[in-house]
């Protein structure tokens, strides 16, 4: 039997997505899929040494693996006049070179704050750790990711949401693309093909049972947060648009690409379509 692993952040917008895998509701025959859960900055890391075979990513993060890793077009998350926060605490104001608290190099929430605050002084550190970094003093801001943006303490306020960053810097009404998954470029076209179907079919069977997948979570201590909170956290980034990306999800991806490139980020303009997997080649390759 095949192993596969597929890394996943502890978030419980991946944990949703993946796990109709983990519970055995979809299978691969003789392929066994073995998940890994890192934090997504480790993941993006991990990413630019080739480390998984299957790997969520930040968007912003794809164009540096492009040549290593296929974008698929599954299991993914966008902010629809939501996403990330910047937060401070009550009352203070930020200062020009203030200094704030990022999830990481290559999130798309650093990308788009590095263009907005180039004089912020960064300090990168575990998302999980960025709350209480602000509260106490360590940093002046941060940037909230993933269910904290729905349960920060309140002795905090938000500064400025990264949509409205967002919205400024594509100047068109698209969705925020955050996190994605990337398949590594050495499998081969049919592995890829069905890996890709098996991800996508975990993904929708998790949004058609997703009452008993979100019990189940809860009852196994999946996640950190609570069913009312889990509910409404799945429906901003595990949602029925996280099953396979829309034309107008793609374009988006596409405009944080080109935002990237124009600041700088990348060495060569992306395009979304050319690091797809072509779904057409077993019917060119049967017919």
């Amino acid at each position: 039997m095949k192993t596969v692993t597929i890394a996943h952040s502890p978030d419980a917008d991946d944990i949703f997505m993946y796990y109709a895998v983990k519970f055995g509701w979809v299978t691969l025959p003789d392929v066994h899929f073995e998940n890994v859960a890192l934090d997504i900055e480790t993941l993006n890391v991990e990413a630019l040494k080739g480390t998984y075979d299957i790997t969520a990513v930040s968007f912003a993060l794809y164009p540096h693996i492009r040549n290593d890793y296929a974008l698929l077009r599954t299991a993914v998350s966008f902010g629809e006049g939501y996403g990330p926060k910047l937060i401070k605490r009550k009352g203070e104001r930020l200062k020009r070179r203030f200094k704030v608290a990022l999830s990481g190099r290559y999130t798309t929430n650093a990308m788009l704050f590095r263009i907005a605050y180039p004089d912020a002084r960064i300090v990168y550190m575990n998302f999980l750790d960025i709350e209480t970094a602000v509260k106490n003093g360590t940093v002046d801001a941060g940037v909230l990711i993933h269910e904290s943006i729905l349960t920060f303490d309140d002795t905090l306020e938000v500064e400025r949401e990264l949509w409205d960053i967002w919205r400024e810097l594509a100047g068109e009404e698209l969705p925020l693309p955050l996190g994605g998954m990337a398949l590594r470029r050495s499998l081969t076209l049919t592995d890829a093909i069905a890996y890709e179907r098996v991800l996508t079919e975990a993904v929708r069977v998790a949004r058609e049972r997703k009452d008993e997948l979100s019990r189940k979570l809860l009852e196994n201590n999946l996640v950190r947060i609570d069913a009312p909170t889990l509910d409404r956290y799945l429906e901003l980034y595990a949602n029925d648009d996280s099953v396979e990306m829309n034309d107008t999800q793609l374009r988006a991806v596409d405009r944080l690409f080109a935002i990237g490139y124009e600041h700088g980020f990348y060495d060569a303009p992306v395009r979304v379509e050319d690091f797809l997997i072509p779904h057409e080649y077993p019917d060119f390759r049967y017919s």
